[in-house]
C-alpha cells in the first residue's frame, strides 16, 4: 500500500557562491535542505547582526568567531590553514574525501598531497605534475596485520617545464576532483573514483608524460602510445593532428592543449578504450531514489562528459563489488584489481543500482516475560547516578552520554515507567540546549567559514583542528534530538531547537547544492559506499575509516529526526546513507561472502579501511574485542544490519572467541549484544551470569543491554525476507515464527503492510509487535 509518492533527491556538485564573513544560516524547511531568508528566534526577532559573534537559530545559536583559545583546522605544527584553492574556485572547501590532501596542507613542508587512491588509479602530485599507478599486487605489512596495494609510480602526467610551488584544486564532484599545477605552464588534471581514464588539459605547455622507468611500447601511431612497465598496461591519447615524439623515457605531443591516459586491464583493450579518449569528464553526481512502499533504494552515478573533439561523450566506468553485484546495466568483460576486490566496468556514462531497504526501528519492543522491575532500577541507577554523563565533555564523550540516556526513553515508556521517562527526557533535553545554545565559555558549536563547517568545544579525536570524525560525534547528538521529538515534536521545530539539530546535520550531509555553507556529503563518499574518517587524508595510505558503526549510526539518527519532524526528505536521506553503508561495511570491514581481504591476510575483520587496503589495528592499543566492537558500536536498534545475515554475524562472534580463547572481557556489553544477532539465548545467558559484575562500555547502559538480549532471545534473529511498506520496521525469525514489528512516527494512524501478507494497525506515535 503505497502512502508516500517516491522521490528522487539530486546530489551534485553546486556552482558554489562566496561565503560572507557572517554566513546568514541556512535552514531545512519541509521541502528538505533549503536557504532561508533569515533565521528567527522564536519572538521572531531579526538574525544576530554582521559583527555578533552569536547567530541565532530558533531557540538555539552558534558562533561565527571562535571562541578564544580554541583550535580551529591547523596543520601539523598547529598553525592555521586555508583551503588551497584556485582563485576560480568558490564556495565551501570538500573534506574527509579520499582526495582531501589536495585541498588540506596538513603538512608545511608538502604543499602538493599525499598519496590519492581513486581505485584502480592511485596517484601521488608533486612539483612536476601527477604520478600515476595501478596497484594491482597487495603487500601485507605491520606483521602482517595489514594489506595494502601500495602506490608505485609508472609515470607522471605533466607539460613541458612545469615546475608548481604548489597544487591546487580548481573544482570537484561527488566522487571527482580537478586539480591545477601553474608555475613554467599550467596542468589541469581531472581523476576519480572509479575512472580508468585521467584527463589533462595544458596553457603555456605542451603535453608530456614521463614515464619512472623504460617502457615497454606495444603501440605508437599518431597520437595514440600504448605501453607497460612492470606488467601494468596505459595507453596515453593525443588530440587528433599532435603525435607523440619519445625522448629517453618522456614523451612530448608538441603543439597539443590536452591529453588524457588510460590503465588497460590488457594491451587488446585498448580498441575499447581509444573511442573515449576525448570524452573528458566534468562532473560527477550520484541521485537516489527511495521507494518507500516497495521498500527499494535505487542509486544512479552519473558523469558529465565533454567531448575534446569530435562528439563521443561516452566513457567507461570501474564498479566496486558492492555495486556492480547490484547493478541495473550490464556489465562488460573489463575488470580490475582494487583493495576492495574486483573492480568491473560498465560502457556508458552513468549506471544504476538497486537495493532492498531493510526497516530503521527507533528502538526495539521490550520482550514479554522480561524483567521490569529490575529493568526500572537499572534505569534509575543511570537517572540518579551523580554524574548522569559520567565527566565526559566534549563533543564526542559527551555525546555518547547523550545517546547512552537516550535510548532508555523508549525503554522507560515500554514498561510503563513515565517517572522514569519524563525525567531521563529533561536530562537529554537540557544537555542538548547547553550545547545547542552559543554563549561565554562552555559547550558551543562555532561555525568555521573559511572551511565550511562547524565545530564543537570542547572537541577531540582532531574534530576541529583537522575537521576529523563529524559524522562519529554529531550521530549522537542527532540521536538524541530525534528521541526527544519522537516525545516533544514542538521541541524539535524549527524555530525552536530543530535549527540547531539540522545545521549539524547539513555539516556532514548536506544536499543542497547552491548552499553557501558546507560542502557536499562531507561525511559520505557516495561512490565508495561509506565515509572518511580524516579531515585532511594526510597520509600515505590515504584515507581512512576506523568506526563505520558511528557513520551507520548518524546515518539511522538522521532517518528518526526528519522522521520525527515529519521532514520526509530528511528521512530519505538517512535511509539513503544507512542502506548504502549496509552494503559495504561487512563486505569491506568483515568479508562477507569473501573477495575482499586477500587470501593471506589472517585476520576476519580490520579495524580500519584505508584508501590502500585494510588494517586489523585501531588508533589505540586496544585489545582484540575492540578491534571488532569499534565497528560494532553504539548498538541501536539501526545496528540490526550487523545482523541482515546470522551466519556470518555467527562466524563474527566465533572468530572473537576464538582469538581469545574465551569470550569478551572488555565491552562485554556490545559483544553480548552482537551475539544476540546470531544466538539471542546464548547472550541472554552471559548477560544474566554477569550482569552484577561487569563494567558498561561507555555508550552503554545494562538497562538497554538487558532489554536488546532479551528480546532478541525471544524474537530470533533478523529476517531480511520479509519488508514493509514503511520505513520503520523490522522482522525476526525463531525457528519458523515470526515476530513482526513497526514503529508510526506520524500524526495519523498507520496501516503497515508487510510483504508476506502480515498486517499490523499503529497509531500516531505506537511501537507494535505481533507474531505468527
Amino acid at each position: 500500500m503505497a502512502r508516500t509518492r517516491e522521490r528522487r533527491r539530486v546530489l551534485r556538485v553546486p556552482r558554489l557562491r562566496p561565503v560572507p564573513a557572517a554566513a546568514a544560516a541556512l535552514v531545512i524547511g519541509a521541502a528538505g535542505l533549503v536557504a532561508a531568508d533569515a533565521l528567527r528566534d522564536p519572538s521572531g526577532a531579526a538574525p544576530a547582526s554582521a559583527d555578533s559573534a552569536v547567530v541565532p537559530v530558533g531557540a538555539g545559536s552558534y558562533t561565527d568567531v571562535r571562541p578564544e583559545g580554541e583550535p580551529g583546522p591547523s596543520d601539523q605544527n598547529g598553525d592555521a590553514v586555508e583551503p588551497k584553492v584556485t582563485d576560480g574556485f568558490t564556495g565551501p572547501a570538500p573534506t574527509n574525501e579520499w582526495w582531501s590532501s589536495l585541498i588540506y596542507q596538513r603538512y608545511p613542508d608538502n604543499p602538493y598531497g599525499e598519496n590519492l587512491f581513486a581505485h584502480p588509479f592511485s596517484f601521488r602530485p608533486h612539483s612536476g605534475g601527477l604520478e600515476v599507478g595501478y596497484p594491482q599486487e597487495h603487500q601485507l605489512v605491520g606483521d602482517g596485520l595489514k594489506y595494502e596495494y601500495p602506490h608505485t609510480a609508472d609515470l607522471t602526467m605533466g607539460a613541458t617545464g612545469l615546475d608548481a610551488p604548489r597544487t591546487e584544486v580548481a573544482d570537484s564532484g561527488d566522487w571527482t576532483v580537478t586539480a591545477q599545477w601553474e608555475g613554467g605552464g599550467t596542468l589541469r588534471t581531472t581523476i576519480g573514483q572509479g575512472l580508468p581514464f585521467a584527463y589533462a588539459e595544458t596553457e603555456g605547455a605542451d603535453p608530456e608524460v614521463a614515464f619512472e622507468g623504460a617502457p615497454e611500447v606495444w603501440q605508437s601511431e599518431g597520437g595514440v602510445v600504448g605501453a607497460s612497465v612492470g606488467g601494468r598496461h596505459y595507453a596515453l591519447f593525443a588530440p587528433s593532428g599532435a603525435e607523440w615524439a619519445r625522448s629517453g623515457d618522456t614523451f612530448t605531443a608538441a603543439g597539443a592543449d590536452h591529453y588524457s591516459v588510460a590503465v588497460l586491464p590488457d594491451p587488446g583493450d585498448l580498441d575499447a578504450f581509444a573511442p573515449y579518449a576525448h570524452s573528458f569528464v566534468t562532473d560527477s553526481r550520484v541521485e537516489y531514489s527511495y521507494d518507500e512502499a516497495a521498500a527499494e533504494l535505487t542509486t544512479t552515478y552519473r558523469l558529465t562528459t565533454e567531448p575534446k573533439e569530435g562528439t563521443e561523450d561516452g566513457t567507461l566506468m570501474a564498479l566496486y563489488p558492492h555495486q556492480w553485484e547490484n547493478a541495473d546495466d550490464p556489465l562488460t568483460d573489463l575488470a580490475y584489481a582494487s583493495p576492495r576486490g574486483e573492480m568491473r566496468v560498465v560502457d556508458g556514462p552513468e549506471f544504476t543500482t538497486s537495493l532492498t531497504t531493510q526497516g530503521l526501528m527507533p528502538s526495539l519492543p521490550t520482550a514479554e516475560g522480561a524483567d521490569e522491575e529490575r529493568m526500572r532500577a537499572l534505569i534509575d541507577e543511570e537517572l540518579n547516578h551523580e554524574d548522569p554523563f559520567r565527566g565526559g565533555d566534549d563533543t564526542y564523550w559527551n555525546g555518547k552520554a547523550l545517546g547512552r540516556l537516550a535510548q532508555l526513553v523508549p525503554i522507560a515508556d515500554s514498561i510503563g515507567y513515565t517517572e522514569g521517562r519524563d525525567g531521563l527526557l529533561e536530562l537529554v533535553k537540557g544537555r542538548l540546549e547547553d550545547w545547542l545554545t552559543a554563549g561565554e565559555g562552555g559547550r558551543q558549536f562555532h561555525y568555521d567559514s573559511t572551511w565550511g563547517t562547524v565545530l564543537g568545544y570542547p572537541d577531540s579525536f582532531g574534530a576541529a583542528d583537522q575537521i576529523n570524525d563529524h559524522d562519529f560525534h554529531y550521530g549522537y547528538f542527532v540521536q538524541a534530538a530525534a528521541v526527544v521529538a519522537r516525545y516533544d515534536r514542538d521541541w524539535a521545530a524549527e524555530d525552536a531547537w530543530g535549527g540547531m539539530v539540522r545545521m549539524l546535520i547539513r555539516d556532514v550531509a548536506e544536499t543542497d547544492p547552491e548552499s553557501d555553507m558546507f560542502p557536499r556529503l562531507r561525511s559520505f563518499s557516495p561512490y565508495a559506499g561509506h565515509g572518511w574518517a580524516s579531515g585532511h587524508a594526510g597520509f600515505a595510505a590515504g584515507n581512512n575509516q576506523e568506526s563505520s558503526s558511528e557513520g551507520m549510526h548518524f546515518a539511522a539518527a538522521t532517518a528518526h529526526f526528519g522522521a520525527a519532524t515529519g521532514d520526509e526528505e530528511l528521512r530519505d536521506l538517512g535511509v539513503f546513507l544507512h542502506t548504502t553503508q549496509a552494503s559495504t561495511v561487512t563486505r569491506y570491514w568483515q568479508d562477507a561472502g569473501g573477495g575482499t581481504f586477500p587470501d593471506d591476510f589472517g585476520h576476519d575483520v580490520v579495524g580500519m579501511v584505508w584508501g590502500d587496503g585494510g588494517d586489523y589495528r585501531i588508533w589505540w592499543d586496544g585489545g582484540d574485542e575492540e578491534h571488532y566492537g569499534i565497528n560494532y558500536l553504539p548498538i541501536t536498534a539501526s545496528s540490526l544490519y550487523l545482523g541482515y545475515d546470522p551466519e556470518h554475524a555467527a562466524a563474527m562472534h566465533a572468530s572473537l572467541e576464538e582469538r581469545l580463547g574465551g569470550q569478551p572481557e572488555i565491552w562485554r556489553d556490545v559483544h553480548w549484544e552482537h551475539q544476540a544477532l546470531s544466538d539471542g539465548p546464548g547472550a541472554l545467558a552471559r548477560f544474566e551470569e554477569q550482569w552484577s559484575s561487569y563494567e558498561p562500555e561507555a555508550g552503554e547502559s545494562k538497562a538497554h543491554t538487558y532489554q536488546w538480549v532479551s528480546t532478541l532471545a525471544g524474537a530470533g534473529t533478523v529476517d531480511t525476507s520479509v519488508t514493509a511498506d514503511t520505513a520503520h520496521y523490522a522482522v525476526f525469525d525463531d525457528g519458523g515464527t515470526k515476530t513482526y514489528t513497526a514503529f508510526n512516527p506520524g500524526t495519523a494512524p498507520l496501516e503497515v503492510a508487510f510483504s508476506d501478507g502480515t498486517t499490523m494497525g499503529l497509531e500516531p506515535g505506537e511501537l507494535g509487535t505481533t507474531t505468527s
